[in-house]
């Protein structure tokens, strides 16, 4: 699975995906770039599957049903590796659930 990171989740987060291909927004040259225009972006590169994010309003303030990739909002207590590697084993589980054009919210897991 092809999955890009938002700037708001740490860097260090994709080392815990193994097995997918992972890049954050800065390593795909799109850094500082605003919701509907990075949204645009990533769907017109035809790289990513999945967009992970802690942006909780990204679904509802932009169109996503015509993206050809899944938004996958997590919602953690901050967006600090340790309060987010616990999301890795769910992500990794439930990737291929993850449809294009849909968002999803996973809760901080216990």
């Amino acid at each position: 699975m092809r999955i890009l990171l938002d700037e708001c989740l740490p860097k260090d987060l994709a080392g815990e995906l193994a097995g997918h291909l992972v890049k954050t927004v800065p390593q795909a040259g799109w850094a500082s770039i605003s919701n509907g225009k990075l949204l645009r972006l990533i769907a017109a590169s035809g790289k990513f599957d999945v967009f992970l994010t802690m942006d909780k309003r990204l679904p509802q303030q932009n169109k996503i049903r015509e993206l050809p990739f899944a938004i996958v909002v997590l919602r953690a207590k901050s967006n600090r590796l340790e309060h987010v590697v616990p999301f890795a084993p769910l992500l990794i589980q439930r990737l291929n659930e993850f449809k294009a054009g849909n968002a999803y919210v996973l809760i901080q897991p216990e």
